[in-house]
């Protein structure tokens, strides 16, 4: 295990160093990163100082901080043990719930992975909002995970869908989206029915393709094991055995919500993912992901899960550029 010499003070404002020895090579490579990338993020998202002598990483600044990049070190040092693969992109997630929870430990935002089968290296939570959501998948059968772009939503309720399907725990996938830019616009487009909502589902093939290979995804299509559809071919269905994913759940009507709420079946699972800020919908149209969540929000049985631009997982701009969007979106609603 890595091993600290000279414990940082913990009083505030005074400067402080630490060392951090390792004595597996693998774990070491793996704390830094290539080119000490990963020492770089450490020293932006705990504001210390951070090196590379030897075997030992070096760490220097105020008291606090130290202290916060010693524990997160460790913890992390741990988890690489386990085999738990920690990004880059983890590191400052990771930092500001250690601090705003100290209580919790870092474990507790990577337990959970979630097993694709078929030689898949299975994917993990990468957040504590994540895990949360993972565990509200397994335990409940219909949960609504709530977020801007990013944040893991549609993925993870994909990797959970697999698992299901893999272990026979679901006969079959579901996967649905409103084609909301369909309407009159749908007829100019080029191709049957099927070719014209296409686009629409294309993100959805392209998680279901990161999950699986595509031989296999496509061979339980044609089975019809996997089923990709609009949201509108959803009526008149009931779907019994199913895991059923609702995918920009924000695009649908209030009263497609309720149509595609009440296809649940015996021993199926849903799960309504969407963004209720960045609604497609015609003006007038009220959104009817964000009436569930008004109308369902305390009933039992049924999971909220909410994601912030603290969860986002993707490019490290894109949190920036939701932040910057969110704060525009309100100027203009204090304005009016």
């Amino acid at each position: 295990m890595p091993s600290f010499s000279e414990p940082p003070t913990q009083a505030k404002n005074v400067r402080a160093t630490s060392e951090l020895e390792v004595d597996d090579t693998r774990v070491l490579i793996a704390l830094v990163g290539p080119q000490n990338e990963k020492l770089k993020a450490l020293e932006r998202a705990a504001n210390v100082s951070a090196g590379l002598r030897g075997n030992k990483i070096l760490l220097e600044g105020d008291a606090e901080a130290v202290a916060l990049a010693e524990r997160f070190l460790a913890e992390t040092a741990a988890l690489i043990k386990q085999g738990v693969d920690v990004q880059t992109a983890d590191f400052a997630r990771a930092l500001r719930m250690l601090q705003s929870e100290p209580h919790l430990q870092l474990r507790d935002m990577f337990d959970g992975a979630v097993p694709l089968g078929s030689g898949r290296r299975p994917v993990g939570p990468r957040g504590l909002a994540q895990k949360r959501y993972v565990e509200a998948i397994r335990t409940h059968d219909l949960v609504f995970g709530i977020g801007p772009a990013g944040t893991g939503k549609t993925y993870l309720a994909m990797a959970c869908a697999v698992a299901a399907l893999t272990s026979r725990q679901a006969k079959r996938i579901v996967l649905a989206r409103p084609a909301v830019e369909a309407g009159e616009k749908l007829g100019f487009l080029p191709g049957d029915l099927a070719e014209k909502v296409n686009p629409y589902l294309r993100p959805l093939y392209d998680a279901l393709n990161d999950m699986m290979d595509i031989d296999r995804a496509q061979g339980l299509i044609q089975r019809g094991h996997i089923e990709v559809a609009p949201l509108a071919f959803m009526r008149g269905r009931t779907l019994n055995d199913s895991f059923v994913i609702l995918d920009e759940a924000q695009n649908a009507t209030s009263e497609q919500m309720h149509m595609f709420l009440t296809r649940l079946g015996h021993d199926s699972k849903a799960v309504v993912t969407g963004d209720v800020t960045q609604v497609d919908l015609p003006e007038g149209r009220a959104s009817g992901l964000a009436e569930a969540r008004d109308i369902l929000g305390d009933v039992e049985g049924i999971a909220f899960c909410h994601f912030t631009d603290v969860d986002v997982v993707r490019h490290p701009l894109v949190q920036k550029i939701i932040v910057r969007y969110e704060m525009r979106g309100k100027t203009n609603r204090n304005a009016r």
